[in-house]
């Protein structure tokens, strides 16, 4: 049953990855969309063919989600109610221990996933809970229940974004916005590109001998959990592929 069609769905980071494939499959089912990421071209181009395969409105806008004042500005500019935001902007940079990391990832990852997770929430939760209606959909990960070594970092805001998903469902106790998170575990995507700063043949490594998750698994899950019936919230999925079975646990085929 498609509970959605009609609905508006704010995705960040929608220019690839697990975003562009939310975007791809809510606008399957009929949502209007808005969109944000930095990469102004690839936003262009993922709103026009969304637009046109589907019929559906699309409004785009290039932002970084650390800067605030272009969150606000953005919000503001806003002129239809948010049904479903989906905060899935988030980084992760380096794989250093501790004693050796790179204080510039670490704001960036803290400013991105955290920051700008909470910056979005806060801006969009009001209209949410005026309106009694509305989804908050968080993208956490399996380090936001178990961390690893040289994860100190990305670690931390994912147990974050789980601890803001749990406080938030506790502060909109009483109105009818659900609150989620879907976690998942290795993703085949730009992630592992990011992390190791453009080493291709390290990020794919990550992935080499399993079958890892996909963009669109996630993206699936996500669209699943916004189409319960509104009196349904799912608070959290963690979710690996059949090789992984924890952080550092990965079976991998010879």
């Amino acid at each position: 049953m498609n509970r959605l069609s009609g609905k508006t769905v704010l995705i960040t980071g929608a220019t690839s990855g697990i975003g562009k494939a939310c975007a791809e499959q809510f606008a399957e089912l009929g949502c209007n969309l808005i969109l944000t990421g930095r990469r102004e071209e690839r936003l262009r181009s993922l709103s026009g063919d969304l637009s046109e395969q589907y019929g559906i409105q699309v409004v785009m806008a290039a932002f970084d989600i650390r800067d605030h004042e272009a969150c606000k500005e953005f919000v503001d500019s806003i002129e239809v109610p948010v049904d479903v935001l989906v905060n899935n902007a988030g980084l992760a940079l380096g794989v250093d221990p501790v004693q050796s990391g790179s204080i510039e990832d670490w704001n960036t990852m803290i400013d991105t996933n955290v920051k700008g997770l909470l910056t979005m929430t806060r801006l969009i939760s009001p209209g949410m809970i005026k309106q009694n209606s509305g989804h908050i959909i968080n993208l956490g990960s399996t380090a936001g229940h178990e961390a690893y070594p040289g994860g100190v970092t990305y670690c931390a805001t994912k147990h974050a974004v789980k601890a803001i998903t749990e406080s938030t469902k506790k502060d909109l106790h009483g109105t009818k916005v659900r609150v989620s998170m879907v976690s998942p575990g290795l993703v085949e995507t730009e992630f592992s590109n990011i992390r190791f700063k453009g080493d291709d043949d390290r990020a794919d490594s990550v992935y080499k001998g399993i079958d890892p998750l996909t963009a669109e698994d996630i993206a699936e899950i996500i669209v699943f959990v916004a189409n319960r019936p509104a009196h349904v919230d799912i608070i959290d999925t963690i979710v690996m592929p059949v090789n992984q079975s924890s952080a550092q646990m990965v079976y991998r085929d010879e």
